[in-house]
């Protein structure tokens, strides 16, 4: 039963149903035909998945998101960039890829940061020279780092599943963050190295200082955020709400490159963004509900038991697990379904919630350029890119991301140093 069972979320995957669908028709269908058990309980199970305080900031993250990429937060940010590293070898990549970051500090969107920074990027890279294949393949993979560095919506669901201080999380994704998008700067580095590009010319003051002045509003979101939530102001859910009114002001009134008109269109795109993501977590709660009451789940717990205490062993495991789920599910389905019987595992071979967090996040970030559903590579039509060239241009670079995942897992102090110094009781070795 359990064959025909996955064989049918195999066979829903392959044909193109969404992500929802193929979570929970499998389970009406198991229930309905193999137990007693009343349909009404799906629904329950539905709601319960989503009914939980800190899902609350995810809405208010994505309109902050979507009102800074259209209210000129995004450009701005990007010119900033480009004047403090513009004159490196590889300077229009590093461009991108620090891009990447700021916009990643703000929106905490991978599909956002993909189309906000690629709509400028990928046609300055294509114009420098840049093979279109190194270019799209760059835009992919960086804009993955919105899963990883705060304001991660990842993180949000996955201290709302575990318990685990969301605010932890937040700084132990500044250091993966931040080593995560130096392995993207070093490939850029070496491509340029290896084509031949010539430097560019040297750091001009004057630019520098206009490029910060006009993004100065834009770079304090983040330390809003983050300052707010540590200072004991306000928790994430209510800091999530405090962006929304920042990017308001910042955007209509600072700014003003957004009407009435353009805050009303982006809340109705937040919207269905919201409700997609929502329907999903509702969908994966279910079908977790399902792998623990049909004794699939103490089935999985038990093969990763069986892998011993080793923490070496066991995230290697974890790992490979998460990145083939990562190929197939979204990163929020991966939460709701697998961590529940990964976190008791990890935590009995002595691997903090925290530092498996971040080990997570980073797994799902490469998941969202690896096909054949990373969503990434989705989003990528928006480009004017094929799903063909994102595919092409995404597989180098999963080689980089897999590379940052070792470092990360293996010396867990580049990410949890900095939470380490908030909260005494994460240790920063195994």
């Amino acid at each position: 039963m359990h064959a025909i069972f996955f064989g049918s979320l195999v066979a829903l995957l392959l044909v193109g149903v969404p992500v929802f669908v193929v979570l929970l028709l499998p389970v009406m269908v198991a229930l309905e035909t193999t137990t007693s058990t009343p349909p009404v309980l799906i629904i329950q199970r539905l709601f319960s998945g989503i009914d939980k305080f800190p899902l609350m900031a995810i809405p208010f993250f994505i309109f902050a998101g979507n009102i800074m990429a259209q209210g000129g937060i995004s450009k701005r940010l990007i010119r900033l960039a480009n004047a403090l590293v513009r004159p490196l070898l590889g300077g229009l990549g590093i461009t991108t890829v620090t891009s990447s970051m700021f916009f990643s500090a703000i929106s905490g969107s991978s599909p956002a940061t993909v189309i906000a920074v690629g709509k400028i990027m990928l046609p300055a890279m294509e114009k420098e020279g840049y093979k279109r294949w190194f270019s799209i393949g760059l835009l992919m993979s960086s804009g993955s780092m919105g899963i990883i560095i705060p304001p991660s919506i990842f993180m949000i669901v996955y201290g709302a599943v575990t318990g685990v201080s969301i605010g932890a999380l937040f700084l132990a994704g500044v250091g993966a963050g931040l080593v995560y998008g130096v392995a993207f700067i070093g490939v850029c580095v070496l491509y340029a190295r290896a084509t031949g590009m010539a430097r560019e010319a040297r750091w001009d003051t004057t630019e520098i200082l206009t490029a910060a002045r006009g993004c100065f509003w834009g770079l304090a979101t983040p330390f809003i955020i983050l300052g707010g939530i540590y200072g004991g102001i306000f928790t994430p859910t209510e800091a999530a709400a405090v962006a929304v009114i920042y990017a308001v002001l910042v955007s209509a009134l600072i700014y003003r490159e957004m009407t009435l008109s353009d805050i009303l269109d982006s809340a109705v795109d937040s919207a269905i963004t919201t409700a997609q993501v929502m329907i999903i977590i509702a969908a994966a709660s279910a079908f977790a509900w399902y792998l623990t009451t049909s004794g699939v789940a103490s089935g999985l717990t038990g093969l990763l038991a069986g892998i011993g205490n080793n923490p070496i062993y066991v995230l290697l495991t974890i790992n490979c697990l998460i990145l083939l789920a990562g190929m197939v599910l979204d990163p929020n389905s991966i939460i709701i379904i697998l961590v529940p019987f990964i976190v008791p595992v990890a935590v009995a071979a002595g691997i903090d919630p925290i530092h498996l967090g971040i080990v997570l996040a980073v797994n799902a970030a490469i998941g969202m350029f690896t096909p054949p559903f990373g969503l990434n590579l989705f989003v990528s039509g928006a480009l004017g890119v094929s799903f063909n060239e994102a595919i092409k241009g995404a597989l180098p670079f999963i080689l980089v991301g897999l590379i940052a995942l070792f470092l990360i897992t293996y010396v867990p102090i580049t990410s949890l140093w900095l939470p380490a110094q908030f909260y005494p009781n994460i240790s920063t070795t195994f």
